[in-house]
Parts: structure tokens; sequence; C-alpha cells
């Protein structure tokens, strides 16, 4: 049996007292979250934004940190961190010896600077209406920015709008989206702006370059900078973008489009004829090659991403790694253009690989636990890294040596021993390889037994890998005394293609099957596990399993805990927003065009069998999964007599993000785990 080793390593060079004590959600919720990493030009400088938790104000706040990589034993330092304000996005000038970034001081973001070296910091934008993100080009005399207007607008003067004394509150639409995530439509898009930029920072209202085209980029509601680059003598930019069309909610066809910087022209479509997925545009350090990643089924969001490189001058696009049967999550260039760094989900892990340009031959660099950034440099990459039982750190890889360089929790989780993950693998549904893990509280004792949490993870096209989560968090639950047991059933990521397409059409089928399996080869496995004290847990995806096994495997669990799960999948079709996917997942029909393949695996059908006591959760802006559909969850236990609460959040959406909301849901499901696990 392996053991994921690579979180006590990262920590081992800090001792852990004779008394440790388990891991708290409030230890959680009180940890600094770094991001959004820059190095400078030169190779001497990381920085990076920083969030702390401002508990009595029920939020996070952000400075920027530094790092002077080139002195030995130099720890990091606050380079602005400015009380009550967020500074956030750090990009570094072209010489390397001013930091960018996007300041709320004063209640309206702006971009602002501020030299490597510390010192006083400079507003260097005003916009009226604000933005959300900014990207400084190569050269360092444009200043790209992304905000939210009114389709055609010209600049970033935000529109006049005439107000009617007498208008009622009323919202009228005439065609969807009507409501995206957690947001109600308002008529805007995010767009693109260019203005000039100088030492005096940039000026005027800047001007529009989409052209025509109606749409947002960054796409909403998760895109940002990533989705965006400038051509490296700041020309040009390329953007992904959807057409919105008749039905938006029903495309994923996201293009990448090539725009002058200067408005002078309408973009041009880069990827015309594919009607999946493209994104991540990347331009090499020689402005002759666009590298980027491609869907090529339409209307499937998790189909696998290829890498594909475009020869700008002559238009040649092609695959490098259609061969390998992963997806690239993010794509970065080496400085010399040798090398395309690419992150991918590979059994667990999400390491780094080097794809060579020239014959698309691909080398791991990194090995256990979950890389969320990379930024190339001269002599290497610096890196963020995180697994089941340590947040995010930066790490610097040269060659083959990786040096690890903070330690930004360290204090904060001195005395604290965190759990023991083991994987397991087992013949799953159709006889095929599925792989778990399960979590051993570290308090508990030799030759004991702990009660069982049952973890499903969510997507469905996603994986309970080795990564750090500061929402379900395995580490939590063994700190409250659980050994936690997940497994990745057909439909996860990271197994290659076949195995994420599995679970189309067949939601309740062979997971449930792989579930069942693999907490039968779990508990034969870890005498630690106390397989007849065992409740089950899951949030979306894995909440509707929730609701499956409610009616499906109704005598296994001692209870349930069910997070903003479906309930009916006939209301779910037309009450969710983004459509592509619940009609992908039931064959690529709408409801009313093949009702069967929704009825097939729909959780209301075996209400008559629901018995097992269940803590149903839900946000209130939550427009994936509506609220309603754990409403009718809820009413459905209630009118069966089984013993069921009630919990919603009407500040969420289909997360729960807030810290004082964080630790009372942790508060309530641990309750309920205990009330039942005794």
């Amino acid at each position: 049996m392996k053991h994921l080793l690579l979180a006590g390593a990262m920590l081992a060079t800090f001792a852990v007292p004779a008394s440790a004590r388990d891991l708290t959600i409030q230890d959680v919720a009180a940890l600094s979250r770094v991001g959004a990493p820059a190095v400078s030009p030169d190779g001497r400088w990381l920085v990076w934004q920083q969030r702390e938790t401002d508990l009595a104000a029920n939020r996070g706040r952000f400075d920027l940190w530094r790092l002077d990589l080139r002195r030995k034993g130099a720890v990091p330092e606050k380079l602005v961190a400015e009380a009550e304000v967020n500074e956030t996005g750090p990009q570094f000038s072209a010489d390397g010896s001013t930091v960018y970034f996007q300041s709320d001081k004063g209640g309206e973001d702006a971009v602002w600077g501020v030299a490597v070296g510390g010192g006083a910091a400079t507003q260097l934008t005003r916009i009226p209406g604000g933005f959300s993100g900014f990207k400084v080009a190569p050269t360092g005399d444009k200043l790209l920015v992304w905000a939210d207007r009114k389709p055609g607008a010209p600049n970033l003067e935000p529109a006049m709008v005439k107000k009617d004394p007498n208008a009622g509150s009323g919202r009228t639409y005439d065609q969807l989206f009507v409501r995206h995530w957690d947001t109600w439509a308002n008529g805007e898009r995010s767009q693109l702006f260019v203005l000039p930029f100088g030492a005096n920072g940039a000026s005027g209202d800047g001007v529009a370059i989409g052209g025509a085209l109606i749409g947002d980029t960054p796409s909403k509601p998760f895109g940002g900078g990533e989705e965006l680059d400038w051509s490296p003598d700041g020309k040009t930019v390329y953007f992904a973008l959807r057409e919105a069309g008749r039905i938006e909610p029903t495309s994923t066809n996201l293009d990448i489009f090539a725009a002058p910087a200067d408005g002078s022209a309408a973009p041009v479509n880069l990827t015309p004829d594919n009607d999946g997925t493209d994104s991540l545009p990347v331009v090499s350090p020689d402005g002759k090659w666009l590298a980027y990643m491609s869907m090529a089924r339409a209307g499937y969001e998790a189909d696998r991403q290829v890498l594909k490189l475009r020869d700008l001058a002559r238009g040649a696009t092609r695959a490098l790694t259609e061969g390998w049967d992963r997806s690239v999550g993010s794509i970065a260039w080496a400085p010399d253009g040798k090398r395309i760094y690419v992150t991918a989900q590979d059994v667990q892990e999400q390491p780094i690989f080097a794809v060579d340009p020239k014959s698309g031959t691909m080398t791991r660099l990194t090995q256990e636990g979950a890389v969320s950034a990379v930024v190339p440099t001269r002599d290497g990459m610096i890196f963020a890294m995180n697994s089941l039982t340590a947040p995010d750190d930066f790490y610097r890889l040269a060659g083959k040596k990786q040096e690890r360089l903070t330690a930004v929790n360290a204090t904060k989780l001195a005395g604290i021993d965190l759990p023991k993950v083991e994987r397991f693998r087992f013949a799953g549904a159709n006889g095929d390889r599925v792989w778990g893990y399960s979590v051993r509280p570290a308090a508990l004792a030799a030759g004991a037994k702990a009660p069982v949490a049952f973890v499903v993870h969510g997507g469905p096209q996603g994986s309970s890998n080795n990564s750090w989560s500061y929402r379900w968090n395995p580490a939590v639950f063994a700190g409250a005394g659980y050994a936690v047991v997940s497994v990745d059933f057909h439909g996860s990521t990271g197994y290659g293609q076949a195995f994420t397409d599995a679970i189309r059409n067949n939601w309740g089928g062979w997971p449930l099957e792989d579930l069942q399996k693999g907490l039968a080869a779990a508990t034969a496995r870890f005498s630690y596990l106390d397989g007849d004290n065992a409740c089950a847990l899951g949030a979306s995806y894995g909440g509707y399993m929730m609701n499956w096994i409610e009616g499906r495997w109704p005598d296994r669990f001692k209870c349930i805990v069910q997070h903003d799960g479906v309930f009916d999948a006939r209301a779910m079709a037309y009450e969710t927003e983004e459509l592509w996917f619940d009609e992908w997942e039931h064959g690529g029909k709408a409801y009313h065009e093949d009702p069967a393949a929704y009825e097939k695996w729909n959780p209301v059908h075996h209400v008559d069998k629901w018995k097992t006591p269940m803590l149903v959760i839900h946000g209130e802006k939550d427009f994936r999964i509506p609220y309603t559909q754990g409403l009718a969850a809820f009413t459905a236990l209630q009118r069966r007599g089984v013993d069921s609460r009630l919990l919603v959040f009407p500040d969420e959406n289909h997360w729960v993000l807030k810290p004082k909301n964080s630790m009372q849901w942790y508060g309530e499901v641990l309750g309920w785990l205990g009330k039942y696990t005794k």
C-alpha cells in the first residue's frame, strides 16, 4: 500500500509536540491562502497575493507579499498591506522594478503600482464604474482591462441610464441566460478595453476591442486572466469568448479571437471550425506560436482538453497531446520557448508536465500533490502546490531539484497532528480498475476503530484527489474522529477520457456500483474502519447520489448529509442555468425531447423507500441546482416521517464560502454524524 507521504514531507520541518491536537474548521478558516504568483523578469523576486480571514467581517482580505529568491535565508515579507483594503493580481513591469496590482482602496477598483523594493504605492487608473481585472502589455505602453458594460460599449465610460420614478421593480427577459451561477442577468457583458499606459498611469476611457461580438470575455462565472494574452509586441490581444446566440446556455463553443489592441479592426476568430471549447490562449515568447487547449465535442464541458499549437504567421494548427489521454488544465511557455509547461490530473494527483512543442513529447516533472499555479523562470519554475493534508505553499524547480520556498502556515499548523492518507484500488463496475483513498484520524489508537464518513465528490466529472480543500476537507472530518473514505467512481477525472465519459446516461448505474464495491473494499482492507457505523455525504452530483442512495441503497448508512443535490431530474432540467451540462449528461437532448433519459435515474421515483436520516443543505443563491431541489427533498423526508433537518444559507451559492457559514456548516454536519454514529 502506497501512502500519500507528500504532506508529511512538506511539514516535516516543523516539529509536532507530544501534546499535538486535531485539526478543526476554526483552524482551517484561519489559514493564510497564497495565490496569483508573479516572478520578476530577472528571476529575483516572487510576489503573490495572500488572503487572510477577517472573521468579524465574515470575509477574506488580501495583501501582497514578496520573497527575495536570491538571498539565502530570505523570508516572506509584506509588500503592500493596507488595512481594510484588498490588494490582488500582482504583475511586474517589463524592467522588473514595479509591481502593478489591483486595489479597492476608496471603494472602487483601480490599478496601482509600487516599487518592488517597497515604498508608497501610486494609483495609476481612475475608471468610473469599476473593472474586474487587468493585464499590462509586455511593451509597458498599454493596459488591457476587462469590465462589465452594456454590449457595444465603445469605451469604459458607463452608460447613462435614465430612471423612471414611476417604474416598478420587475425584471424582464427575452432570452436565456436569465441568471447564471449566483447572479441575475442585468444586460451587461464582460468586455475588453485597452488604454494607453505610461509612467503616470492610464489616461482616458480606453477603446473597446471586441467589435460586434456579444458574449463574456473572460467567460463567466469563473474565467479570468488565463483566458487572455498579449502578443509580445503589444499589438494584438488574444481572448476566448462564447458568442451568445439565441440560447447561450446550450453552447460550450468558446472560440479564440485575435483583436488589434488599437481597436482598428474587428476581432478574427482563429478556431471557427471547432464547435467545442477552445480556451487558455498563451503566446510564445517570440510571438510566433499560440498554444491553447481545445475540446472536440460540442456541448460537453468535461471533454478531453488537448494542447494545440497554432503557427500565427501561416495559420496551421496541430495537436501536441492528441495521443495523451489526459486533460491539460493550465499552459505556460518556458522563457526560451523550448518547452510548454502544463498541469493535468493523473490518478489522484495534479502534477506539472513539460511538453516539447516540436515533437509533443511529455515529461512529468512533479509527483505527488496538486499544483495550482506555475510561473516559468529562466532557470526552471516557481509553482504553488498543496495536498490532502497541507494547504498551498510555493516551490522552486530547477532541473530535477525541487525546493520549498515558503511555509506560510507553519505557525498556525504548529501543534496540530494531521491524519494519514492511504490509497486503495479495486475492480469496480464493468471490471474496471477504480481508485479511492482512506483517511485515518491521527488520534486513533492502535487497534481501535473509527466511524466512517463516506464522502462522494461532485462534478460528476471531478476527483477526490490529493488536494487541499477549504470546503469539504477530509482532514477536518478526521480531526473530529471520523475515518474518511472516498472513491473516484466512473465519471471521475484523471483516469482517461473513456472513464470520464462512462457516467453519461449512467448517473445512478456504474457510479453507485463503484461506491458499493469501493466501500466494501476499503472496510475489508483497513481494519480501523468501522464499516457498520458509517454515514454518507455528498454535494452537487454527490448530493444527487445521496438522494439516489436514499432510495436505492437504503439499508447501508446510519445517516446521510445531502448538500445542493438533484432531487427531481425533470424540475432540474427546466430550473438549472447551464443547460448544456444537464442535456449532455442525459444523452444530448432536452427533457421534452427524451424524458425517459432523465427519468431513468431520477431519485424522486424512489421516495417510497426513503428511511435513512438525512441532513439537507442548500444555498438560496444556488442557481446551478436551485434551492427548490433541497426544499423538495426535505419535504419528501418530512412526509415520510424520516428524521431530517434542513439548513439553508440565504447568502451562499452552490458553495459555502463565508468563514462563519463554513463553521456553521461543519457544526451542523459533524453534529448530524455524531447523533447517529454516537
